[in-house]
This record gives C-alpha cells, structure tokens and sequence, in this order.
C-alpha cells in the first residue's frame, strides 16, 4: 500500500508514545552512485516511509547519491506501519538506521529512550528559518531532536460561486459554517463534509484549537481544554451533527477530493494534497479558509504534520557524526532538494520559511494562503497527547455528539486516563 504525505495526518492524533510492534522489513536501495568521487568512507543508511506521490523514492536516492563525504543507503520501508517497524528497530538495537523519518520529529519514547541525537547545535542559527509552529512540535525541554523536510496541512475547501449565489460568505465563525451549509445544501449536494464518520474523527483536535484551547495545560499535568468554551462548541457540532447540513456520507473519505470534485459537497475538509485536483476540476473557482473559531474567544485553526530528519544515538554504521553532517547537508545546506522535495511530487508547503516562495504550486492563490494558514494558525498535536489519551477523547466525543451523553460527566473520564498517561510519561 502506497502511503501519501498526508498519512500522518489521517488519524485522530499523533501518537506520542508507540506500542511497539511489526517486523523489520522492506527493501533496501543504494543511493550511492559514483561512489568513488566521495571524499569520505563512512557508510550510513538512510530510512523513509513509502511515500504515494511518484517520483519520491528516485529523488531521495539522487539526493543520497549526490553525497561526497558518505556513502549512503536508502531503505525504502513499503507498507501502513513504518512508524510501528521503526519503534520496533530502535528497541531492538539491531539494524537501526543512522538517519531516519518520523511523523512530527522523534516520538516522545524515542526522546525519552536516548535512542536520538540532540540537534539543537547542529541547526545552530539556521533555526529562525524553519517555521517556529513545526519545529517547536520537534522540540522538547528546548532541545531540537529532528530537522522539518516538508509540512503537509488541512484546510476548508469551498467554491466562491455557490456560497455567492448562495448569499452567504467564506465561514470565518462555526456559526457561519453552519449557516453557509444549510444554504448552500441542495437535494442532490450536501453542504459541509468532513468524513464519513461525519468528521468526528479528523476534527476532534480542531474542536479544541478553534474554541481558543489547547489539548494539555501549559505544565502537561491535565487537560487544557475543559472549559465552557469547549463544552459550548462541543454542544455546537452536535447540533451541526444532526442538523442535515453535514455530509455523513460520501463516495470517498475527507482525505480524498472526489466528493468535492463530483459536487457531492459544496464545501469539503481536505488537505492541500489535493489542491491539484481539485483546481483541475474548479479552475478559479476555488476558495479555502481555516477551521472557524467557535466563538468570540476562539480562532481559526489548521492542523498540520510533517515528517522530519533524525540521527539515531547508535545507527548501523555507529557514526554519530556522519550522520548529522548528511542531516545538516540534505535538509539544511540543500535549497534546492528541500524545494523539489515539497513542490515536485504532490502539493506541500517546504518547511523553511525563506523557501515558500520557491514552491510553484503554492506561490498563488489557494496555495499562498494555505503556506500562510500553516504559520498563522497551525496545530500540531501535542508530544505528550498520547495515544491513550486520544483514544479516551474521541470515545467522548462520539459518544456526546453521536448519543447525546453529558459533555462534562463524559470528559471526565478523558480527564482521568489523561491524569494517569502523563504521569506516566512524565520523567
């Protein structure tokens, strides 16, 4: 199964703590072509996930390849449980890779297990050049342990001309949302549709961010979000839920843009992925904006994921060193290859902020804004939102939007499995 950029943005959360599990699989391929041109002998192998946009597994070869001071090997890892298999390998010791992807930068076991080098040092000065929201997410007591690659992101697409005939504008407010769905709803076309599980799935996160709150406190000892600001937009989507101006049910899921593209739905939740798609489709007409803010105290919000670079502590080839020069030359010194890498295979926002303006297919309209959604208003779930814990939220949500339960009796218990994960996971 071939896996898209935006496969570590499909799930409820980001899971910051990994059970571990799966077998060390998948084939290995030599990006050191013209070995005998290198001015280095360290051997070091590199690891990515499968990606689903063609071209990606040449272009992470020729970058490999254009290597001097080592010669590196590049394992391309197929199928859906590349983070599974890497937790897997970093627990075992035995044929870790000395420079890896992982979803959000390193997972809060691998941090927590010495199994990755600091960084910090090696970005040196070149950090105020990445965006701050995605590298903050890959950083953790002030200590950076991964480089950003590419940044993949959500967004509201809408059709500026049905909302126009409609007599509603582009939702800046999830009342607005709501009542631009109803308008824009016809027997044959939903108004809003966010999955098909009525995206109690893919926006559970954004009920929080766009109330004005966060997922922990600020000492990630508890939830940060149980205020009346919450449970006021959590009472909000139910009534939107049941409303019949939310899609329940469409011919492909949110992360697809079929629905949209067929006018299943006048507006779609969607990633930028798709943004090709669906200006092939649209042309100009093609509009986006961010999750709405709930209420006066809210905001708009986007969530975002992107894959970066690690250094094991000890790799296969033990070159702590090496490693980190190849990190620093391919996702720091490498303008070039950070642009082709964003722009060339899909449709992704480059990590650095001073190279946005080099991706083509984000340099105008829909794309600009979306670069610039990322920066203003972007999420990423927190390093110690565990799996447990997302897993608690979601079951509350489904079960207060779905079957009417209690808000607050039902994140109670989100509140104790949240109480008893971060004890856990704090060190």
């Amino acid at each position: 199964m071939s896996i898209s950029r935006r496969h570590l943005l499909g799930g409820i959360a980001a899971t910051a703590v990994l059970s571990a599990c799966g077998s060390n699989s998948g084939d290995v391929d030599n990006g050191s072509a013209n070995a005998s041109s290198r001015t280095g002998t360290a051997k070091l192998t590199q690891w990515y996930h499968e990606y689903g946009e063609k071209g990606v597994r040449d272009a992470v070869q020729r970058y490999a390849a254009d290597y001097k001071k080592s010669e590196v090997s590049v394992k391309w890892n197929p199928g859906d449980a590349y983070m599974k298999l890497l937790s897997t390998t970093l627990l075992s010791g035995s044929g870790v890779p000395d420079v890896f992807e992982s979803e959000n930068g390193a997972t809060l076991d691998m941090i927590q297990q010495g199994q990755v080098t600091d960084l910090t040092e090696l970005i040196g000065d070149d950090k105020d050049k990445f965006s701050s929201r995605v590298l903050d997410r890959m950083t953790l007591d002030g200590k950076i342990y991964a480089i950003p690659m590419a940044v993949d992101m959500q967004m509201l697409y809408y059709r500026p001309s049905l909302l126009e005939k409609a007599k509603v504008s582009a939702p800046k407010t999830f009342a607005e949302l709501a009542e631009a769905a109803k308008a824009v709803k016809t027997d044959s076309m939903g108004g809003f549709f966010a999955g098909n599980d009525g995206g109690l799935g893919v926006l559970a996160n954004q009920i929080i961010w766009s109330s004005g709150l966060e997922q922990l406190n600020s000492e990630r000892t508890d939830l940060g979000f149980l205020e009346k600001e919450f449970f006021d937009a959590v009472t909000a989507f139910r009534e939107f839920f049941t409303s019949g101006a939310l899609l329940h049910s469409a011919s492909k899921d949110w992360f697809d843009a079929s629905p949209f593209v067929n006018e299943e739905t006048a507006m779609q939740w969607g990633g930028l992925w798709s943004l090709n798609d669906v200006k092939k489709k649209w042309g100009e007409d093609v509009g986006a904006v961010a999750f709405p803010a709930f209420s006066s105290t809210g905001r708009q919000s986007v969530p975002f994921g992107a894959f970066g670079s690690c250094v094991a502590t000890v790799g296969a080839n033990n070159d702590v060193e090496a490693a980190k020069a190849f990190n620093r030359w391919l996702w720091i010194d490498q303008t070039d290859k950070q642009v082709d890498f964003a722009d060339s295979y899909g449709t992704h926002v480059p990590a650095r902020t001073d190279l946005v303006s080099q991706a083509t297919q984000i340099s105008e309209g829909v794309g600009k804004q979306a670069a610039t959604m990322v920066d203003e208003c972007g999420h990423a779930s927190d390093l110690f939102w565990t799996s447990a814990i997302a897993e608690a939220f979601n079951a509350a949500l489904t079960n207060v939007v779905k079957k009417g339960a209690e808000p607050r009796k039902a994140f109670d218990q989100v509140r104790r499995t949240a109480r008893t994960e971060l004890e856990r996971v704090k060190k």
